[in-house]
């Protein structure tokens, strides 16, 4: 995979370990999610100084191209289909249409009775799909002032993956609702997340046939959809320093080699190969965690934000020293692409 336009990490002062090219302006505050164009270089992050920013990233340099503002604290992002419009929610309990590409002003497209955190567009579908801390999943048409459909959910919503037609929703108290949205309006199945505690965040295989979840101690699941490839579930230990656990925040596949990325708030991410079970690249950690991630469209390039993520409470953020980053990594083949396992002996 070609380094993207040269992505130019030798600027002055770089202090990223893996020569990991910077956003600039970088955000005020803490980065809460971070999104590709599925249709060009163009990245949207939300914070917590209630801002929605895109940049455009090309030859190897970041130009910011616009921003919105919320009255809140926005806490998740997601583009259409067609690159022209992004979607962002938060503290206010708002869902926003930005119709970025041809400079029109946002509108309210959703609503809530508590925070949006989670938010997805459904090509298949036309719609928009909501999750918030109301304890409600909601079906958006984005013509209309009212839902088009409000699943009840056990409990607040916290991680949501969509990869047509599956849907996984992860609630508090570990549940995970299974979605067939060619029936949305049905739960296709409910079960107790595999890890131990609280999840964190999901991702769907790119194959629909199952999905990831990642908790707040240092685990992932790797969880089948099909009774038939249970024996295939397992679940390994990531983001963790000896006896410092730490929360696996992101997860991303590959959008062309289906290998994925993890990142924690150790600071570290990592790539991996789901089928022979290994790690395939390591990468140096950051000094603050790493709260979000995404690829862009063919995989070429992955985009994390490093900020502090109030995991170790209010008494370990220093207001004049918190800086917030977001950095744009090229990452290698040899880093992304699957390799055959080369021993069948016991596992290290």
């Amino acid at each position: 995979m070609a380094n993207f336009g040269g992505l130019n990490t030798a600027a002055a002062g770089n202090v990223n370990p893996n020569k990991s090219m910077e956003v600039l302006p970088s955000p005020g505050d803490s980065v809460s999610s971070l999104s590709f164009s599925p249709k060009g270089n163009y990245l949207v992050a939300t914070s917590w100084d209630n801002q929605v920013r895109c940049w455009e990233i090309a030859a190897g340099s970041s130009q910011p191209k616009a921003s919105i503002s919320h009255d809140h604290p926005v806490l998740c992002s997601t583009w259409k289909d067609d690159g022209t419009t992004v979607f962002s929610g938060g503290c206010d309990k708002i869902v926003k249409m930005w119709p970025l590409m041809s400079g029109g002003q946002p509108t309210t497209v959703a609503a809530h009775d508590a925070p949006v955190k989670e938010i997805a567009w459904i090509q298949q579908m036309n719609l928009l799909v909501t999750g918030s801390w109301d304890k409600t999943l909601r079906y958006w048409d984005t013509r209309q002032a009212q839902p088009v459909h409000t699943q009840q959910l056990p409990e607040r919503c916290y991680a949501l993956t969509v990869q047509y037609p599956l849907m996984v929703v992860g609630t508090a108290d570990r549940q995970l609702q299974i979605f067939n949205l060619q029936n949305p309006q049905t739960v296709f199945k409910t079960i107790t997340s595999p890890l131990k505690y609280q999840t964190r965040c999901l991702a769907a295989f790119p194959d629909q046939q199952g999905f990831l979840v990642g908790s707040i101690e240092g685990r992932v699941g790797v969880h089948h959809l099909d009774d038939a490839q249970q024996s295939k579930n397992f679940t390994f230990k990531c983001h963790r320093d000896g006896i410092e656990i730490y929360s696996v925040n992101s997860m991303n596949f590959h959008p062309v080699l289906h290998t994925f990325a993890t990142a924690g708030s150790d600071g570290a991410f990592n790539f991996w190969d789901k089928d022979s079970k290994q790690r395939l690249k390591a990468m140096a950690r950051c000094p603050h965690p790493i709260p979000c991630s995404t690829f862009n469209h063919d995989g070429s390039i992955y985009a994390y934000a490093v900020c502090y993520d109030w995991s170790k409470g209010a008494e370990n953020h220093n207001p004049a020293t918190a800086k917030t980053y977001i950095y744009l990594h090229s990452p290698q083949e040899s880093e992304v692409k699957a390799k055959p396992r080369l021993a069948t002996g016991s596992r290290k």
